[in-house]
C-alpha cells in the first residue's frame, strides 16, 4: 500500500524563515543585534527583513539570485531572512576577494542585484559592465564608521531607499515559508582544486536542520550573546545568522576582528559565545587585554588547534570545542565531544584529544574514513583514508556544474577530499588534504588558483604553489617558481603582480627561484618534495 499524500496538517516544509517569524512575535522587545552604537529589538529586525522582502519582491523573479558584499554588519544578517523571503537565492561574498574573483562568481551565479558596503564598492567597479545579469548595484552604508572615500558612478541605489520603499508596501502580505524545503536558500562558493570557485548549493531543509545543529551543540538559548568574529560570508557563518535568530539570543555584530574589539565586547557587552578559526582563538589569547573570564564558549574549525593556544584559553576560563566540517555540508559537520574521563588527564594529552575532528553532530550521521574501494578503514588511529560524509546536511550539488556533483557524490556518499584515520573510540582525525587545498586563517587557498595567477607574468614559464605551517595562520603559500631563460622579475615583482589578480591572502610572501621543478615520470610536480625542502 503506498504512503498517502502529505497533508498540511502534519507536513510543513522546513525553512529557517520560521525563526525570526516565531522570534518577532514572541520575544518582540528583545535585543536581537548590537552593533556599535546602533541595536535592534526583534520586532525591529522582523520589520526591516520584512520591509526589504518586499521591494526585493518586486524586483525579482523566484529562484532569482541577490549578492552581498559586506563585513558582519547587520544587514548582512538581514539579508540571511529578506532574500529567501523574497524568493531569491543569497549569494554571500567574500569580502576578501579581488574585483575579477568577484566578478567571476557574480557571472557564474547569473546575479541580478548586488548590495555592496561602502568600503567594497571600489572592489566592483567594472561589475556592472562585465556581468551582463547585475541590474543594480546597491550601497549599504555603515553609519558606525566613517563615510569612505566611494567612487563615484558605480551604485544604482541607497539601501535606505528601498527600506523606504519596502515601508510602502506594508499592506502587502508574506509567507514566512516555502513550498518545496528542497529549493534552494543560498549559494556559497568555495576554491576546489581546478582553481575556480565552485558554487555550493545549500536547501531550506539542510539550513533549518542544521541551525537546530549548532544551536543544541553551542548551547544558544535567549540569554545568549554571539559574538560574529566568523564571517557570515563563509558557509552562511555556519548556519549561525538562522541558529542564533532561532534561539532568540543576540547577535552582536563586528566589523573587524581585532583582539581590542573582542575583548571589549567580551568585557563590556558580556558575550558568551563565538566561533573562528584557530587564528580567532589565538588573537584572544595572546592578547594584551586577555584575563579570567566566567563563561565564554569558542567553536573553531578550519584547521585543528594548536594545544598549546588551547591549554593557554582553559587557563582563563574558555572552553574550545573543535568541529569539522566543509562548505559543502554547511560549515561544521563533526564535533570533538568532551568525555567526562578527560578531566584527569595531563592538560597537554587532553589538548591533543580536544583536537581531533571527532563524531557527527546531531542532525548529521556519522563520517566514515574509507579506502579506494570505499571500505571502512581500521579503527586503529593510523591507517589513513578518505573522509566521507552524507545526511541531511550535505549540499544540494554544485551550480551549474553536475560534473562535479556527480564526482563529488560517488558511491553515495560525499566525498571530502581529506585524508583522515579512525579511532577506536569513533573519533575521527584529520592527517591530510588530498587536493592540496591550502587552510590559512579558516579560508580555503586554491594552489591551482594562485599558479594560474603566477603564470600568467610574462618572465614565468612554470611554478608550483605548497602550503607551508605558518604560526599564526596555520598555513601559507609559498610559491617555486621557474623564470624563461634570459628573463628576469624579482620576489616583489611576483607578489606585485599576483596582487592585482587575487585576493592578498592568496598571494605568497615566500618565492623560491629553482632551475626546475621536481616532476614523476608522467609530469605531475613532486609537491611533498617542495614541501619538505628549506
Amino acid at each position: 500500500m503506498s504512503a498517502p499524500a502529505a497533508l498540511t496538517a502534519n507536513n510543513t516544509p522546513l525553512s529557517p524563515l520560521r525563526f525570526l517569524e516565531r522570534s518577532a512575535s514572541v520575544f518582540p522587545d528583545r535585543t536581537a543585534v548590537i552593533h556599535g552604537d546602533r541595536t535592534y529589538t526583534y520586532r525591529e529586525f522582523g520589520d526591516e527583513v520584512a520591509a526589504l522582502a518586499r521591494v526585493l519582491r518586486e524586483r525579482i523573479q523566484p529562484g532569482d539570485r541577490v549578492a552581498y558584499l559586506a563585513p558582519n554588519i547587520p544587514e548582512m544578517l538581514f539579508a540571511h531572512f529578506a532574500v529567501p523571503l523574497a524568493g531569491g537565492i543569497l549569494i554571500a561574498l567574500n569580502s576578501r576577494l579581488a574585483g575579477p574573483e568577484l566578478e567571476y562568481i557574480l557571472d557564474h551565479s547569473g546575479t541580478t542585484i548586488l548590495f555592496v558596503d561602502s568600503e567594497f564598492v571600489g572592489s566592483v567597479s567594472s561589475s556592472k559592465t562585465n556581468v551582463p545579469s547585475l541590474r543594480e548595484i546597491i550601497e549599504i552604508p555603515d553609519s558606525t564608521v566613517p563615510y569612505p572615500e566611494v567612487p563615484a558612478g558605480i551604485v544604482t541605489g541607497q539601501y535606505a531607499d528601498l527600506l523606504a520603499e519596502g515601508e510602502a508596501l506594508a499592506d502587502q502580505p508574506l509567507h514566512w515559508g516555502v513550498d518545496d524545503e528542497q529549493q534552494c536558500i543560498a549559494i556559497n562558493y568555495t576554491s576546489g582544486t581546478t582553481g575556480k570557485p565552485k558554487g555550493v548549493m545549500y536547501s531550506h531543509r539542510g539550513a533549518y536542520l542544521n541551525s537546530l545543529g549548532e544551536t543544541f551543540h553551542n548551547g544558544f538559548t535567549g540569554s545568549t550573546k554571539y559574538l560574529w568574529t566568523l564571517p557570515m560570508f563563509h558557509c552562511n557563518g555556519w548556519c549561525t545568522p538562522w541558529a542564533v535568530t532561532q534561539a532568540a539570543g543576540t547577535h552582536i555584530c563586528l566589523r573587524a576582528v581585532r583582539a581590542d574589539s573582542i575583548w571589549d565586547a567580551i568585557d563590556n557587552l558580556g558575550v558568551t559565545h563565538l566561533c573562528g578559526a584557530p587564528t580567532v582563538c589565538s588573537t584572544i589569547a595572546d592578547a594584551e587585554q586577555a584575563h579570567k573570564v566566567d563563561t565564554l564558549r569558542i567553536t573553531t574549525a578550519g584547521a585543528p588547534p594548536s594545544p598549546t593556544i588551547i591549554g593557554k584559553l582553559e587557563d582563563i576560563g574558555v572552553t574550545v570545542v573543535h568541529v569539522y566540517g566543509l562548505t559543502e555540508v554547511y560549515g561544521p559537520y563533526t564535533i570533538c565531544e568532551y568525555q567526562e574521563a578527560w578531566d584527569d588527564k595531563p592538560q597537554s594529552e587532553r589538548a591533543a584529544l580536544l583536537s581531533r575532528q571527532g563524531v557527527g553532530m546531531v542532525q548529521a550521521e556519522n563520517a566514515r574514513v574509507v579506502d579506494a574501494e570505499m571500505n571502512d578503514v581500521p579503527a586503529d588511529g593510523q591507517t589513513m583514508g578518505e573522509i566521507v560524509l552524507r545526511g541531511n546536511n550535505v549540499m544540494l550539488g554544485y551550480y551549474r556544474d553536475e560534473a562535479a556533483t556527480a564526482e563529488a557524490f560517488a558511491g553515495g556518499w560525499f566525498h571530502s577530499g581529506d585524508l583522515g584515520v579512525m579511532h577506536s573510540d569513533g573519533y575521527i582525525q584529520l592527517k591530510d588534504r588530498a587536493k592540496d587545498i591550502i587552510i590559512s586563517g579558516g579560508e580555503n587557498i586554491s594552489t591551482v588558483e594562485v599558479e594560474q595567477a603566477i603564470m600568467s607574468h610574462p618572465a614565468v614559464i612554470d611554478v608550483a604553489v605548497v602550503g607551508v605551517p605558518d604560526e599564526k595562520w596555520g598555513e601559507r603559500p609559498k610559491a617555486f617558481v621557474v623564470l624563461g631563460k634570459g628573463l628576469q622579475a624579482s620576489a616583489e615583482d611576483i607578489v606585485e603582480h599576483t596582487r592585482t589578480l587575487l585576493a592578498g591572502y592568496k598571494v605568497p610572501r615566500d618565492i623560491v627561484f629553482p632551475l626546475d621543478l621536481p616532476r614523476t615520470p608522467t609530469g605531475k610536480v613532486l609537491k611533498f618534495e617542495l614541501r619538505a625542502s628549506k
